[in-house]
């Protein structure tokens, strides 16, 4: 049986790829303690590039001793990184910040779909980190995340740490209904046993899906990447109030909230009718004359976003951004998040973005300087929770 097409991961950065209208990357440079944000105006109704007085902006809570020590690449041997093909930009990210090359390894598909792993390099004794989210195509990317790790288990590495940016299923977390799955358990149990020692998971959809492995969860928050370019916005703290789109999500604003500014709340009210439907049904808070931040683990169809900033400008507020980490962006997303409701939607780049889903108000943050930070915390045995302290 021949392969019908084939991609590998290991291909040569390039950091053109990167210099695009739109997308904001964090990468390693020195921080320049006193930025003032400026904005460039849209490009041919692209969205603007945020540059901070012309320097690569690096957030605060990633400035460590790192930035003033080159990495030792003979001392890391031991340490691999593999890239599956759901978001290979984020994984040469995560390698360039860290001082590493992606791992070599080739992935294919057979003509009947079945997908085909093999490492191109030895990892017996190593400790390997493959990044792999399990976006849409959520089923094909899942399996070859546990075809890579079943190739690694076989390949008698040492430790297997599945780094999964965005879970999918994470929200079929409980039953709300008789005779349904519990998906995220499902998936949970289906990572564990194909072979992985640990898992590295950004903003899980709920705080429970954690309980759901048997093995290691590293939850890395991606909220202070985006509270550190809200920051250097300098919008007035008086100004602003933070918005929960629904009551679910109102532990999540609250944390959000009080790292900004300790800014006061508001809740949108609403009714689902139907799964990715939503209607908005009231207002708790006060939100008149003021700059309303809305904060949401991810964006599907936007329905519930963008109900909710609809509210909020019929209620008085100046401005509407919306703040979300995973970009999910299904139809009729896009149509919804351009439609002038909103000032700015702030997304980062656990999914990758379609270059035809652009619009002008978009702004998509690295969070590879916080995963490869996370990684080499956890290979070196040292604490994770304080890099969000």
């Amino acid at each position: 049986m021949a392969p019908s097409s084939s991609s590998s991961s290991s291909s040569i950065f390039c950091r053109s790829s990167f210099a695009h209208p739109n997308i904001f990357f964090i990468h390693r440079p020195s921080f320049a303690p006193n930025a003032v944000c400026a904005l460039n105006e849209p490009f041919n109704g692209k969205p603007h590039v945020p540059v901070l007085n012309h320097h690569i902006f690096v957030p605060k809570f990633l400035q460590s001793r790192r930035f003033d020590n080159p990495v030792n690449n003979t001392n890391n041997t031991r340490l691999k990184i593999f890239s599956g093909t759901a978001n290979a930009a984020l994984s040469q990210e995560i390698a360039w910040y860290m001082g590493l090359d992606l791992g070599k390894i080739n992935i294919k598909r057979f003509a009947d779909g079945e997908i085909y792993v093999q490492l191109q390099e030895s990892v017996r004794g190593c400790d390997v980190y493959l990044v792999q989210p399990t976006c849409p195509p959520a089923n094909e990317n899942l399996m070859e995340l546990l075809v890579m790790i079943d190739a690694c288990r076989r390949a008698s590495a040492k430790n297997i740490t599945a780094v999964i940016p965005y879970f999918g299923y994470a929200r079929a977390d409980r039953k709300t209904q008789g005779r349904e799955s519990i998906a995220a358990k499902l998936v949970a149990n289906l990572i564990t046993e194909s072979g992985a020692d640990r898992v590295l998971a950004c903003d899980l959809h709920s705080g429970q899906s954690m309980g759901y492995f048997d093995i290691p969860v590293d939850h890395v928050y991606c909220q202070p990447v985006i509270l550190d370019y809200l920051a250097s916005k300098k919008i007035c703290s008086n100004d602003l109030v933070v918005v929960s789109p629904d009551v679910g999500g109102v532990a999540r604003a609250r944390a959000f909230a009080k790292k900004l500014s300790d800014a006061p709340l508001a809740i949108v009210d609403k009714r689902r009718q139907g799964h990715n439907i939503a209607e908005v049904m009231n207002l708790i808070g006060d939100v008149k004359g003021k700059v309303a931040v809305m904060v949401d683990d991810m964006i599907d169809t936007a329905g519930t976003i963008a109900k909710g900033a609809a509210l909020l400008h019929e209620e008085g507020a100046r401005e509407v951004y919306a703040c979300s980490t995973h970009a999910v962006f299904s139809p009729p997303a896009i149509e919804r998040l351009s439609s002038g409701l909103f000032q700015e939607v702030i997304v980062t780049n656990t999914i990758p973005i379609m270059e035809k889903n652009y619009f002008p108000q978009l702004t998509v943050l690295s969070v590879a300087n916080l995963l490869g930070e996370t990684i080499w915390r956890v290979h070196d045995d040292c604490s994770v929770s304080s890099i969000f302290q």
